[in-house]
């Protein structure tokens, strides 16, 4: 499959322009024969927490309709990021479309508190794969990315997990490297957008980037490419977790006690079994 990773310079809370940017990059990615073209978080507005503006009701939704008619127009699924308004409550959301309808719709498990992103929005409560031709797809939100029980969670079932985000430059070590972890540690696909330029007084660099079950770069680094291209194989990731099956290894059970009961209690229980 032909993944295209979007680079993004995103007005600042301008939806006309950035949808004139996003229509630009459908084109040249249909030229490029793209099978699933990803976009970055909050895809027409920027990382905002003006939920008036950036909020839109699913019926009516002019984002959505976008998407869904050029996935139907050029026969390419999206993933894009959007805000949704659901009576006034706000989800960030992670969205694919195929050939003009919903294939996955996720909202964002964990607000960036530390951005007050958590006064604004509601946080979802469910991770979800998804099927797109021989791949099994998961897809998670930015700061999501720091939290890889989420990850561990859906790789199970996902041959690839999408990332979309609006990761600043100042912290993007971070964000190559959690990336790199992922793929690693899931043994999958992992694909990471990442907007660029200038919003609401943050700066964001080239940074999407995608790499393979072992962990290895597909894209060229610091590339100032708007547009760049993949190639992923579910066949990969089966081959890899059926040579090196470390996934097997995790013992669930065992980590859920310390969660439930901290270590200090797992620690007690492990010694009162000794001397029992």
């Amino acid at each position: 499959m032909k993944v295209g990773l979007t680079q993004m310079d995103i007005v600042w809370e301008d939806k006309e322009k950035n949808m004139e940017k996003a229509r630009k990059l459908v084109e040249q990615a249909a030229k490029q024969d793209v099978e699933l073209l990803v976009f970055p978080e909050m895809t027409f507005t920027g990382f905002t927490m003006n939920t008036a503006l950036a909020g839109e009701e699913m019926l009516f939704s002019p984002t959505l309709r976008f998407f869904k008619e050029n996935s139907r127009k050029y026969h390419m699924s999206m993933a894009f990021g959007f805000v949704e308004d659901f009576g006034e409550e706000y989800y960030n959301k992670l969205m694919i479309v195929s050939e003009g309808r919903v294939l996955y719709d996720y909202d964002k498990i964990h607000p960036f508190n530390y951005g007050e992103e958590g006064r604004h929005y509601i946080g979802g409560h469910e991770v979800k794969t998804a099927r797109l031709k021989d791949m099994e797809i998961s897809g998670f939100v930015c700061y999501d990315l720091r939290f890889p029980e989420v990850f561990q969670a859906v790789s199970g079932q996902a041959d690839m997990i999408l990332v979309i985000a609006n990761w600043p430059k100042d912290r993007i070590l971070h964000w190559e490297t959690l990336l790199r972890a992922r793929a690693i540690e899931n043994q999958c696909y992992i694909i990471g957008v990442n907007r660029t330029g200038k919003g609401n007084g943050l700066e964001y660099m080239e940074s999407s980037m995608a790499f393979d079950p072992m962990g290895e770069r597909l894209t060229k680094a610091h590339s100032k490419s708007e547009l760049m291209v993949v190639e992923v194989d579910a066949d990969k990731v089966r081959q890899i977790r059926k040579k090196f099956p470390f996934k097997k290894d995790r013992q669930m059970d065992l980590y859920e006690t310390f969660y439930t009961k901290g270590m200090a209690g797992t620690v007690k229980e492990m010694e009162s079994l000794k001397m029992a």
